[in-house]
């Protein structure tokens, strides 16, 4: 969120000023107002009235069946806690810190009342109040226009509504370029209902587009280029690419989902997602809202395809931290968070399946994204997939391991395996600006390059159209339709069966300490590294397992061409000089003369 020498900028080095005895780093750049302008509804421009709070709601809406009824189910979602979220406030501090005013664009999905109340312009967050903090309340997605007007479709309001945007309103969907109707009236799918309270029918309601609103995010002062490289922005003016495809990419979900198979007509999952009788699902809400049983209303009907607001998605770590965070406020119900936990871990052992195979000495583990995006998805930090193997004896006994996890340390041995995940980085240009190391970064507000994106891609992937959108494979190739990923294992000597394990981590050690150390403005980053430690680290979450008997296999046929030769010692040696996790064919958990040892007694023997 800085402007490029190629512009005429540059900025020389990062000032340091002292705080409370200690030297901390000042902003790197301070963004403008004009720099961080989106078009929708704008800070303060409807009555503060216009959107009632979520207790308001939960008049009508709660108190009947905690499991099903909107208030119940929304209340221990992310959604409701967004304000609450001591993750969301330490990484808006890092934020700030490396890009002043940054806090403003987070705040326009993290606490979108904020918008409504004002308090979004102080960006440091510390204006916040109650109203604020109640999150992605109900009443404000149930005032959300659709941006782009649809004859015969839109409510004939709407017209209105935007024209009185103009000459700025939204043309795509993201970046929370909201617009919410200035006279707070309730949208929503239902025409045969009876509420105490006007409403309108929104077809908009329906659609994924209303979900893009939030998680298509893009860094707005950081645009793309006709080569494909990311530039800074010239500072103090609007961006000339509201298109979030243009911009470098925090978030691509509903993309991912808007060029899958799910949203091209559907996808039969045969009730894996959808909810109660469901087998076809196309949209967000056919997966994130499930169809349940039973009442929206007191006063209502009971319904066979009322959606469920639980919003479930893959946070159950931090939910872990909010629940803990939030233990002695009244207007957190412990009990909504623990049934919202539960429904996270639940849709993270739907959203992938493993097969496994053996072809000679190594395994092949196949990942598979039964998704409708990307896995993992969502806001490009700390989240990561990774497999986890562990070969057994005869007797049972761990003879190799890779991926393996310390529970005590949170450490993971990635070297060993394959992690699922997305990383940014800072080009050379961007370094130089900014002070900051070339290559891999944790500072997200500045970040230019993605260093690696190996994500798998959902069903109806297509290359093309996920460069275009922002959202391409770095560092690993997809062909266009594959969902799936192998990674190949070698099993050691002494192994006759393997265990595989599919884990998920959105809060791992490393990045939680980056928001720790990093932090020299406020109390927030002690604050999550605290609620961390006392939650278990973010221990991982088991998504799927599997496990097969290894056929006897030849250990000195390295090269797995059906004959032990001397290409094999030249393969085994390239790997061992390489320190290769296959070349540790003792299992022993490293590269070392044992297994040197260990294949030549094989490679004599013919074996």
């Amino acid at each position: 969120m800085v402007c490029s020498k190629r512009q005429g900028w540059a900025v020389g080095m990062v000032t340091l000023v002292i705080i409370g005895g200690g030297i901390a780093a000042a902003t790197i750049i301070d963004l403008t107002m004009r720099d961080l302008f989106l078009p929708g509804t704008q800070p303060g421009s409807i009555a503060s009235t216009a959107i009632m709070t979520s207790n308001q709601c939960q008049m009508c809406h709660a108190g009947i069946n905690p499991s099903t009824d909107p208030h119940g189910t929304w209340s221990g979602s992310l959604m409701a806690l967004a304000g609450k979220d001591p993750l969301f406030f330490a990484q808006m501090t890092l934020a700030n810190q490396d890009v002043g005013g940054a806090g403003y664009y987070c705040m326009r999905c993290h606490v979108p009342m904020s918008f409504v109340t004002g308090h979004v312009s102080d960006t440091s967050g510390e204006s916040l109040d109650a109203t604020d903090r109640d999150g992605v309340t109900c009443h404000f997605c149930h005032s959300m226009v659709d941006p782009v007007y649809r004859l015969g479709i839109s409510p004939p309001q709407d017209e209105g509504i935007l024209a009185a945007l103009a000459p700025h309103p939204p043309a795509h969907y993201g970046d929370a370029m909201f617009v919410l109707d200035p006279s707070g009236t309730r949208r929503g799918v239902r025409t045969d209902g009876s509420p105490l309270h006007p409403t309108l029918h929104s077809p908009f309601h329906l659609t994924g587009d209303l979900c893009g609103t939030c998680h298509e995010v893009g860094n707005i002062a950081v645009s793309r280029q006709a080569d494909g490289r990311y530039f800074y922005n010239a500072l103090d003016q609007p961006t000339d690419r509201p298109n979030p495809a243009e911009q470098f990419p925090l978030e691509r979900t509903y993309s991912e989902w808007k060029l899958s198979a799910f949203a091209a007509g559907g996808v039969d999952m045969g009730g894996r997602f959808g909810g109660d009788g469901a087998t076809l699902v196309s949209t967000c809400q056919d997966c994130h809202m499930p169809r349940v049983s039973g009442k929206a209303c007191i006063v209502g009907a009971n319904r066979s395809d009322l959606r469920s607001h639980e919003f479930a998605g893959a946070a159950a770590q931090v939910l872990d931290i909010i629940a803990a965070y939030t233990v002695n406020d009244p207007s957190v119900s412990q009990a909504a968070i623990t049934r919202a936990r539960a429904a996270s871990v639940s849709m993270l052992e739907r959203a992938a399946s493993l097969q496994l195979t053996q072809l000679d000495a190594r395994l092949v583990v196949r990942v598979t994204n039964e998704s409708g995006h990307k896995i993992p998805t969502g806001h490009i930090e700390g989240r990561r997939i990774w497999v986890n193997v562990r070969f057994l004896d005869g007797s049972g006994n761990l003879v190799g391991e890779r991926g393996s996890y310390d529970y005590t340390t949170a450490d993971l041995d990635a070297s060993s395996t394959t992690v699922y995940e997305m990383r940014v980085g800072l080009s050379p240009d961007a370094a130089a600006i900014t002070g900051l190391p070339a290559g891999v970064t944790g500072h997200m507000a500045l970040a230019n390059t993605i260093e690696k994106d190996n994500r798998i891609p959902p069903r109806g992937f297509a290359n093309a159209a996920f460069a275009a959108a922002g959202a391409p494979p770095v560092g690993t190739e997809y062909a266009d339709g594959q969902y799936w990923h192998d990674s190949i294992y070698r099993a050691p000597i002494d192994a006759v069966s393997a265990e595989v394990g599919l884990y998920y981590q959105n809060t791992p050690k490393e990045y939680i300490e980056e928001l720790w150390h990093n932090n020299h403005t406020d109390s927030w980053g002690q604050i999550l590294h605290d609620l961390w430690l006392q939650t278990g680290r973010g221990s991982p979450i088991l998504m799927a397992a599997a496990s097969i008997e290894l056929e006897p296999f030849c250990p000195a046929d390295y090269n797995g061409d059906g004959g032990v030769d001397g290409d094999d010692t030249i393969a085994f040696f390239g790997d061992w000089d390489a320190a290769i996790h296959d070349a540790d064919i003792t299992g022993e958990g490293g590269v070392d003369s044992d297994d040197v040892i260990a294949f030549f007694g094989r490679w004599d023997s013919g074996c």
